[in-house]
């Protein structure tokens, strides 16, 4: 950059004109090439920023190329005289340096207010300040997304015809007047905030004296994960979320909490004994693959009739404010037989995820919910819950939902997606969009909060799924519960899948 930086301080010396234009350029195509060649015209040097991987939220699987070979394959075009990739969200940093005589976007930019981002009008601002114009050529426009949605450059033929299924129903404008209702809801989430330990290192190899495998640790990250992380999902979407769970009030965790909560989440808290340790499930991992060696929980030690009658109050005193109930029970025995009876009581939608893990395998169970609107359960859970290794999924599926009164279940089943089921037999198998998997843990509470609000709304079932799938596929791209799901990205995401 500090060499291009002075190679501009040289042509404005001669008074070259500087042009600039930015964008993801994931998939060259005709129109690209037309649009620098018009871009050309307006000066002497013409300079391409592209959008760095980290920044590109248009839906699972983007960008197809990385930045380095969006890069290499731009210095390719002879119109092109130099490419660089920014580090900011929009072109705003690299507009500050290089201060274009034209910043030139295409025709679809043309009218401002309909970029939903907001960024052209900044960068305008930005490229006037400098004393540039901006530009809009008049070339034919081509949809890159369209034309990867089209071909095979990312999805499968069982996530093609999913997709154009759902075109087939429903436009995109439909779908986001509905998303935009959720924000009328007011939502209590119930379950155990657990804090995601990572610690990060170099895997050394076995140790010398005993047999077990050794790593050199380097740093540590905490996220906050459980209920916390269903309410970080929620924030974005919805009007207003309480928080209700056990917690041990530790300073560091305070401020994770400060950092990362919304001002619309309320966190009511409460310590069920002195001595209660916020739950932490610390994980292991390769500093190089992030694949993880070994887990270590701090888990309570109890849940009394007390913590049961301080969570019966809470949901005595707030039922008249909300809308939706989300029960996350997590299986450390902080919902017990008075606070499953106690949902049922409030004639709220009730939407539950109720997991199998290392600590209650083998004596967890689901029976004590009942009346439940919508369920979410991994295959494994839904065999362990029923004892039944070997029946058909469905038939499994319609077991528990007429033992427990279930109106909505949903069965996720990893890379194979996921399978809604209802009460009146509707049936819906949705494929799993997820292309880049950095870490599991967390999807099911990214697919539990964005179908929990979107069937209280009686959003269609099938734009429901995929929209729930499409946030599990965003939350699996980083690392634990390090980003929570947004309203934003879910919405682009779809825009473009849908285009």
């Amino acid at each position: 950059m500090e060499l291009l930086l002075k190679k501009i301080k040289r042509l404005k010396l001669k008074k070259k004109k500087i042009i600039l234009c930015h964008g993801v350029f994931d998939l060259i195509h005709l129109g690209h090439i037309k649009h620098f060649k018009s871009a050309k015209n307006f000066g002497d040097f013409l300079i391409v920023s592209l959008t760095a991987d980290k920044y590109i939220k248009k839906g699972p699987g983007r960008p197809i190329f990385n930045q380095n070979q969006r890069l290499e394959f731009l210095k390719e075009i002879k119109q092109i005289d130099e490419v660089v990739i920014s580090t900011k969200e929009s072109s705003e940093d690299i507009i500050k340096l290089i201060k274009p005589d034209f910043y030139v976007k295409g025709p679809d930019y043309a009218d401002n207010k309909k970029d939903k981002t907001k960024k052209i009008i900044h960068e305008k601002k930005l490229v006037e300040k400098y004393g540039g114009k901006i530009k809009y050529t008049n070339d034919l426009a081509f949809s890159s997304s369209n034309i990867i949605n089209s071909g095979n450059f990312i999805f499968n033929n069982e996530q093609k015809e999913f997709v154009k299924k759902i075109k087939r129903k429903f436009s995109y404008n439909q779908i986001n007047r509905s998303l935009k209702k959720l924000k009328q809801l007011k939502v209590l989430v119930i379950g155990e905030l657990i804090i995601d330990r990572y610690f990060f290192g170099k895997v050394l190899g076995k140790s010398g004296k005993e047999p077990h495998l050794v790593m050199e640790e380097n740093y540590s990250e905490d996220y906050l994960g459980g209920s916390a992380a269903v309410a970080r999902h929620l924030s974005s979407f919805v009007k207003k979320i309480d928080l209700l769970s056990p917690y041990g009030g530790e300073k560091k965790h305070n401020l994770l909490i400060k950092k990362h909560f919304k001002n619309n989440i309320s966190f009511r808290s409460f310590r069920p004994y002195k001595n209660f340790k916020t739950i932490i499930k610390s994980r292991f991992l390769d500093i190089i693959s992030n694949y993880k060696l070994f887990g270590s929980y701090i888990l309570p030690a109890r849940f009394d009739l007390r913590s049961e009658k301080i969570v019966e109050n809470i949901i005595d005193s707030r039922k008249k404010n909300i809308d939706i109930i989300i029960v996350c029970d997590y299986g450390h025995n902080f919902i017990g037989n008075i606070i499953a009876n106690k949902l049922k009581k409030t004639k709220k939608f009730i939407s539950l995820n109720a997991q199998v893990n290392a600590s209650n395998i083998g004596h967890h169970t689901i029976k004590k919910y009942k009346n439940v609107d919508v369920m979410v359960i991994n295959e494994s859970e839904l065999r362990h819950e029923l004892r039944d290794n070997n029946s058909d999924l469905k038939f499994l599926a319609k077991k528990l939902i007429k033992d427990i009164k279930i109106k909505t279940l949903v069965i996720t089943k990893g890379k194979s997606g996921a399978l809604l089921i209802n009460n009146k037999n509707k049936i819906i198998s949705c494929p799993a969009f997820a292309k880049n998997t950095v870490d599991k843990v967390g999807a099911g509470d990214a697919m539990l909060s964005i179908l929990s609000v979107t069937l209280k709304m009686k959003i269609d079932p099938e734009i429901a799924i995929l929209i729930a799938s499409i946030a599990a596929a965003v939350s699996v791209e980083s690392i634990g519960n390090k980003e929570s799901v947004s309203f934003d990205r879910i919405d682009r995401s779809l825009e473009y899948i849908l285009k």
